[in-house]
């Protein structure tokens, strides 16, 4: 975002409103009461000269001014809710008293009725408060041509041909723009609105499956025959925990698993979901590809370096400080959402169950790999090979500790950086097509 977007934002924001804390509704009330209260008091200045316009020029301000106190405990005290019906009765008091006060139908004061509905419209969150505008408006235009047949008395003539004209061209004009800044609000606020669920929306699906569930209703479970699956579990979690606050224990998760989204977006990998203090994670869906396993493990190395750092942190505070298990597993699986309400995209299959203990038979600390993952990243990673470990309803399986990234491919000799010649290595693996699990780097 430009310098000048980022102060255009800012800006309309302090007078309008927050797009994150405040709703659509309580931004269009401030903003629309605010603009009525700009315009009235702005009116005025046409009759500040008092003579025999003295009852228009009082007519502005003091409606202008409630248009203020609407805007005020709109804005500041968030009452917005309550300020319907005042706020639309202003309107119309003004209304009817402006154009029974300026000559009437003659000049051309009635237009600003249209604005005025559609203001209302806008803003009305009900349809009794709906209903209610539109009787309200009748109401008024049948005052107005009471007066008219009636009490042509009442009304103030203009005092010449020229001088109507001129009225009604005015009124017409500002009447134009007047609308079409309320309609630019209203765009502009609803785009705000839109991209505010879009991205709620892309913060829970990925964004081939969001698009495919606005298009389409649903998203049917799609098979991939290549997919790491990536598990973390704390250690000692259930300890540390009785220590804590809830509020103390929620702060620690976040901080954790913020910088665990961080991660799985730098190395291309999809948060699946967290379950109390594990996290999950997979590579290679929705859309596929061959680098997953290297995936995984970049993003598994990364992560312990983080866990390591924040060890030390809490190490030198004397604090208690979680312990973290990382599981990984390449295989096939299934992934989609599932039902009707609140989505989630979800993935199953006996991958995601091996993942799981490859993460329980792990060791705190260390990254535990399958005898598949192994196979598809050895080259890159150097591995320690730990044997068959029985694992819980799976029998014994060949596992790996990860322990870095092969030597002559380190960046300066750290084990979690790769130089260029892994970057090249990993640039042909992308590129060598969609991944279907049959080539190693």
């Amino acid at each position: 975002m430009s310098a000048i977007r980022k102060f255009l934002v800012g800006f309309f924001e302090a007078l309008f409103g927050s797009l994150k804390r405040n709703s659509l509704e309580h931004r269009l009330f401030n903003t629309l009461s605010f603009l009525n209260a700009v315009t009235n008091l702005g009116g005025s200045l046409n009759y500040i000269d008092l003579g025999p316009d003295t009852a228009l020029f009082a007519l502005h301000v003091g409606s202008g001014v409630l248009f203020l106190i609407y805007y005020y405990f709109s804005r500041f005290r968030s009452i917005y809710y309550v300020l319907f019906w005042p706020f639309v009765l202003t309107m119309l008091v003004f209304l009817v008293s402006n154009i029974v006060v300026n000559a009437g139908s003659l000049g051309g004061a009635q237009y600003y009725i249209i604005a005025a509905l559609v203001i209302a419209t806008i803003l009305a969150r009900s349809w009794f408060q709906t209903l209610g505008s539109y009787l309200l408006f009748v109401g008024s235009v049948g005052i107005i041509f009471y007066v008219e047949a009636f009490r042509p008395d009442l009304i103030t003539p203009h005092t010449s041909t020229e001088a109507r004209h001129a009225d009604v061209f005015g009124n017409f004009v500002f009447v134009l723009i007047f609308v079409a800044v309320i309609v630019q609000a209203l765009v502009q606020n609803l785009h705000s609105e839109r991209r505010k669920s879009e991205q709620l929306l892309l913060n829970i699906l990925p964004e081939t499956i969001a698009e495919q569930l606005k298009r389409e209703d649903r998203v049917e479970p799609r098979s991939y025959e290549y997919v790491t699956v990536l598990f973390t579990d704390f250690v000692g979690f259930t300890g540390i925990a009785e220590k804590l606050t809830p509020h103390e224990l929620i702060q620690e998760l976040d901080e954790c698993f913020r910088a665990f989204d961080q991660v799985m977006n730098r190395h291309g990998m999809e948060k699946i979901k967290t379950i109390g203090d594990a996290y999950m994670a997979a590579g290679g869906i929705p859309a596929p590809n061959r680098t997953n396993p290297v995936d995984a493990v970049l993003a598994a190395l990364e992560i312990s370096r983080f866990m390591q750092q924040l060890r030390a942190e809490k190490s030198a505070r004397n604090e208690a400080f979680w312990e973290l298990r990382l599981g990984i597993h390449t295989g096939p699986l299934v992934a989609g959402v599932i039902g009707q309400e609140k989505f989630a995209y979800d993935v199953w299959g006996d991958t995601v169950n091996t993942a799981s203990r490859m993460e329980s038979s792990g060791s705190p600390g260390a990254i535990n790999i399958s005898a598949a993952t192994y196979e598809l990243v050895r080259d890159l990673f150097e591995c320690d090979h730990r044997g068959k470990i029985s694992a819980k309803n799976k029998g014994d399986i060949d596992m790996y500790f990860v322990r870095g990234i092969q030597p002559e491919l380190r960046a300066n000799n750290d084990p979690c950086k790769p130089n260029e010649r892994f970057l090249a290595l990993y640039r042909r693996l992308r590129d060598s097509g969609s991944g279907n699990g049959n080539d190693r780097p």
